[in-house]
């Protein structure tokens, strides 16, 4: 009668433990860890360099750290998704924060539906592993929501969110990212079910100091107290980082249109497809262009016509710039233009060159090409040559010899 007991007593504990990986399949995902991945917009190699972030730093030296290249154009909504994906923007669809539809018409690349490769979110959830979205940008809230658990923006965050962290400061300010980790950090304490939270930052801050201004540093040493508030509050999360682009200052911005009639060439349309409602951040002004043709026959007159117009450094056509950068070829221009170091393209009211001020700062270019990719508490993951995009920050998560 004992052992038998005793085999009941077993049998029972070991079906608690059998319905629990069965209720929470989470626990067998990254050994039970839970993953935070921090999405740094305009984290680029000239602030990871220029700031201490004593904590980060000295965790890079148990962790992982390698200078990576981000997706051309180097904005965020290209390269967002990309990371949140982990492929290149060929397969995910996203050229841009911007771009030309089907119809012909101009449209914010906002929508969830524009995605065509599954989110981090979506495959976690084979693994039953719940997650959240928290971005201070909006826009990242409905373009990379889908099978996300909970989305949280400070910029639309209700009373359950502001009775919790307080009112979140303006989109035009360092603070709303001190809120969106802290936000994070609650989820951690408070919701364990949640096994990944994947944070995305805004880059006002970087457009609005270099990185050795004085409030750069001190923007960078408060992220860094809020990443080790995060490991401190999950000592068991594994942590991820990396970002969408560098921003350095320009001096010119191009209207490419104006620009050409000036030439007595007419095209069909030029685009940035840095532009996005932050009008602050950038005036929708970034270092790379969408040409359209009005013919595809004008291709060689129009090539001819913008290598005369001083801060062009290339000219690509659809499909070597779809070749090159993997790029949806649909999404794309007939023509992709590049800028030097200090131009930037754009829609001008007048005139077809604005000389910019010294404060100003941008990105989309290939010099904010290069940022950091960092692991932190992971006991496996792939060796360093597997990591040669930011895209390829969480690709390896889903594959079971790491966990």
């Amino acid at each position: 009668m004992k052992i038998l007991l005793r085999c009941l007593v077993v049998v029972s504990f070991l079906s608690v433990i059998n319905c629990g990986y069965a209720q929470n399949p989470s626990l067998k995902f990254n050994g039970g860890k839970r993953v935070v991945i921090i999405m740094f917009d305009g984290f680029g190699m000239s602030y990871f360099k220029n700031s201490p972030m004593p904590y980060l730093k000295s965790m890079i030296e148990k962790g992982f750290f390698k200078q990576v290249s981000a997706l051309m154009p180097t904005v965020t909504n290209a390269n967002n998704t990309s990371i949140c994906t982990s492929t290149f923007p060929q397969v995910n669809g996203i050229s841009g924060n911007f771009f030309l539809n089907d119809q012909g018409q101009e449209e914010f690349m906002e929508d969830k539906h524009l995605v065509l490769a599954p989110t981090i979110f979506q495959k976690l959830k084979k693994y039953g592993v719940k997650s959240a979205l928290i971005s201070s940008k909006k826009k990242s809230t409905t373009l990379l929501c889908e099978g996300t658990d909970m989305v949280v923006s400070p910029e639309t965050a209700d009373t359950s969110w502001t009775n919790h962290l307080g009112m979140p400061a303006n989109i035009y300010s360092a603070e709303i990212n001190y809120w969106s980790m802290k936000a994070g950090i609650y989820l951690l304490k408070n919701r364990r079910d949640i096994g990944c939270i994947y944070i995305h930052t805004t880059d006002y801050p970087m457009h609005t100091w270099a990185p050795t201004d004085s409030n750069s540093i001190n923007h960078l040493k408060n992220i860094d107290n809020y990443i080790r508030q995060i490991s401190e509050a999950a000592p068991d999360a594994t942590i991820l980082i990396t970002a969408d682009h560098d921003v350095n200052h320009k001096s010119r911005c191009i209207d490419l249109q104006k620009a050409l009639k000036l030439q007595n060439i007419n095209i069909k349309l030029a685009l940035s497809p840095e532009k996005d409602k932050y009008i602050k951040h950038h005036r929708g002004f970034g270092g790379a262009s969408y040409v359209y043709l009005n013919n595809p026959a004008d291709v060689t007159m129009v090539k001819a016509a913008l290598h005369k117009i001083q801060g062009i450094e290339n000219i690509l056509t659809r499909a070597e710039a779809a070749k090159k950068y993997h790029l949806p070829a649909n999404r794309i221009g007939d023509l992709i233009v590049l800028g030097d170091s200090t131009t930037v393209f754009g829609d001008l009211e007048n005139e077809a060159v604005e000389l910019l001020p010294d404060t100003y700062r941008s990105h989309g270019s290939v010099y904010e090409i290069n940022v950091p990719l960092i692991i932190l508490n992971a006991p496996k993951h792939p060796p360093a040559s597997f990591f040669n995009y930011n895209k390829d920050l969480a690709a390896w998560l889903m594959d079971k010899k790491y966990w």
